[in-house]
């Protein structure tokens, strides 16, 4: 384990990368030292070609209660806390692997600004959720905000935002805020059998099909040459090779031994 930030611990093991927030005095709540440091923290990570996939959880019982209020509560608080968080949520979301939000307890505000920026998020029973800017007057972001319609759909989204009720893991399961639920003494099993599955998988079937979903709405402009767009081919090099293989493996009723790995940079 290290610690690359304050309150953000890092483990790397079997392939999978583990980022722990660690904020036991305001329930694991995000400073806005914390918030800076993510971006940095995920970089290596990214490069790291040992890590397969990104899970991210709280220390203790909780995910995270949002960002903290002794930060957004100084003058220009809430400017340099919006910049900073959304700086860190586009890191998070562009993280070229794929990226598992686990959770415990509250995931609020900023917490669940994290989690939805992930690409699944697994919950323990009794988690509690909420989307929590009309309890302070903040508007939240565009681009955050449309995360959250993607994910959960108009209705449920807006619900969240004007209200910022807290919801229960069953509402939350429901409305696809979280894809799985477990009893907390199974999640930790789940999530290491589930990232142990997704590193067996082909890294380049991932690393495509998580860009072509990012791709922006029809209409809006394409992505930069070289990143795969609505009307050019997303393969990369080497894809060929990746599929042959597969294809074997398949016919040979044997696990597939895929080479491709995500360029550096």
């Amino acid at each position: 384990m290290t610690v690359p930030g304050p309150g953000l611990l890092v483990r790397v093991e079997g392939g999978t990368a583990t980022v722990t927030i660690g904020n036991a005095a305001r329930r694991n709540a995000m400073t806005l030292a914390m918030w800076e440091a993510l971006p940095e923290v995920l970089a290596p990570l990214a490069a790291d070609p040992r890590v397969r996939v990104l899970v991210l959880t709280g220390a203790g019982g909780t995910f995270c209660a949002g960002a903290d209020i002794n930060d957004l509560s100084r003058p220009g608080g809430v400017e340099a806390g919006r910049a900073a968080s959304v700086a860190a949520e586009e890191a998070l979301a562009a993280f070229p692997k794929p990226t598992l939000a686990v959770i415990r307890g509250f995931c609020v505000g900023g917490g669940c600004q994290l989690a939805v920026a992930c690409d699944l998020r697994f919950a323990a029973e009794g988690a509690r959720f909420g989307v929590t800017p009309a309890r302070l007057g903040i508007v939240y972001p565009a681009a955050t905000t449309r995360r959250l319609v993607a994910l959960t759909g108009p209705s449920a989204a807006k619900h969240l935002l004007f209200s910022a009720e807290l919801i229960d893991h069953e509402r939350a399961l429901r409305t696809g805020l979280v894809d799985e639920v477990l009893p907390a003494g199974a999640l930790d099993r789940r999530v290491r059998e589930y990232t142990a599955l997704l590193g067996s998988r082909s890294q380049l079937t991932q690393v495509t099909a998580k860009e072509s979903a990012a791709l922006p709405p029809e209409g809006k402009a394409l992505p930069p040459e070289g990143k795969p767009g609505a009307d050019r081919d997303p393969r990369p090099a080497g894809a060929e090779r990746e599929a042959a293989e597969g294809i074997a493996a398949f016919l040979e009723r044997r696990e597939p031994r895929f080479t491709w790995a995500r360029p550096a940079g």
